[in-house]
């Protein structure tokens, strides 16, 4: 497959709508996500994508019933420390993006030790945003160029912004795909996905197999990307 995007942003929606289909609970829906995450991982080993950027967990859902809140934050510390060693086995760096003060130590701990045991791979990088809100970091940017009593208001460009994100070297986003349905990026990767292009499917997370996928990479490979300029300047 040729013209593929660089790095790839997912929203993944809809797994306690696809448990409720199946008349399970909608613990069974995030539990079938990570193994859905798990195979679109091997895809993007074998299409050779270099950036992969999920949405697991959102400042917004903390406003879940609080027993789904448990079960996501047990999910994903379990998750990640169980995952560690394959993922390092094949190359994954993880990076962790969003704000951590409101986790518990134990996640803490586990976060920091897959980020150093897999921080020299280079086979694909996994960006897992977490307790993340795009308008939260914008924020903790401005927090932390206030602070940087050095910098002077003419040197604030969209090159030092970039420095001050969660993880600066976490490139633009090309392509962001939401599944589930709706059509919106809610407060996912406002300043990476600025030139993003965008794509919504009807299936729900769990449902977004590598089929499914190969369809919206394909969707992406038929697109010509101009960046606000008119097609023959681009091509120039």
């Amino acid at each position: 497959m040729q013209n593929l995007p660089a790095h790839v942003a997912i929203i993944m929606d809809g797994n306690g709508r696809w448990a409720k289909k199946q008349n399970m609970p909608r613990a069974y829906g995030h539990k079938k996500g990570v193994e859905v995450l798990k195979d679109t991982v091997k895809s993007f080993i074998k299409y050779e994508i270099t950036s992969l950027t999920v949405y697991a967990f959102s400042t917004e859902n903390w406003k879940r019933p609080p027993k789904e809140v448990k079960y996501l934050m047990k999910l994903f510390s379990q998750t990640i420390a169980r995952e560690a060693a394959e993922l390092d086995e094949q190359g994954i760096k993880i990076n962790i993006i969003g704000r951590r003060a409101k986790l518990n130590q134990q996640i803490l701990k586990k976060i920091e030790k897959i980020e150093k045991l897999t921080e020299d791979n280079d086979k694909l990088i996994l960006n897992i945003a977490f307790n993340y809100g795009g308008r939260a970091e914008i924020i903790d940017v401005i927090k932390k160029i206030k602070a940087d009593k050095n910098l002077k208001t003419e040197e604030i460009t969209q090159k030092l912004i970039s420095k001050y994100l969660y993880n600066p070297t976490i490139s633009d986003i090309e392509f962001l795909i939401r599944t589930g349905g709706d059509k919106r990026i809610s407060n996912f990767l406002l300043w990476e996905s600025a030139y993003a292009e965008l794509y919504f499917t009807d299936k729900y997370w769990p449902e977004f197999d590598e089929k499914e996928l190969k369809i919206a990479l394909k969707s992406f490979a038929k697109r010509q990307r101009k960046f606000g300029a008119l097609i023959e300047e681009a091509d120039q």
